[in-house]
C-alpha cells in the first residue's frame, strides 16, 4: 500500500512504533496537517504552530530528515526551508 498525499490524509501510524520521541511524533503531525489543508511544509509554517523553541524544531527537522521522513526541497537566504513528507517506503527505521 503506498500512501500518495493526494488520495487522502498523509499521516502514517507507523511514526507510533518507531519509538521516536513526543516532539518528534509531534512534530510529524503538525507536517501532516500542513500538507493536508494545503499548506506548504515551510519552517515559517511550522514555527507558527509549533510551541516549542526555535533550536527545537530546527532539531525536529533535522531528525526527521536523517529518517528520511521528510526531505528537504529548498532553502532561501532567509533560512527558510521548504519540506515535503516521504512515503514509508523511504523511512529508515
Amino acid at each position: 500500500m503506498h500512501d500518495h498525499h493526494s488520495d487522502g490524509p498523509s499521516m502514517n501510524q507507523l511514526i507510533f512504533r518507531m519509538g521516536l520521541s513526543t516532539e518528534t511524533i509531534s512534530l510529524y503531525l503538525l507536517c501532516c496537517g500542513l500538507a493536508d489543508s494545503g499548506k506548504s511544509i515551510t519552517t515559517q509554517n511550522l514555527e507558527q504552530i509549533w510551541n516549542g523553541s526555535t533550536e527545537s524544531l530546527a532539531e525536529e527537522l533535522q531528525f526527521l530528515e536523517q529518517k528520511n521522513i521528510l526531505r528537504l526541497q529548498l532553502t532561501d537566504r532567509q533560512d527558510r526551508s521548504a519540506y515535503q513528507l516521504t512515503g514509508i517506503e523511504h523511512w529508515k527505521f
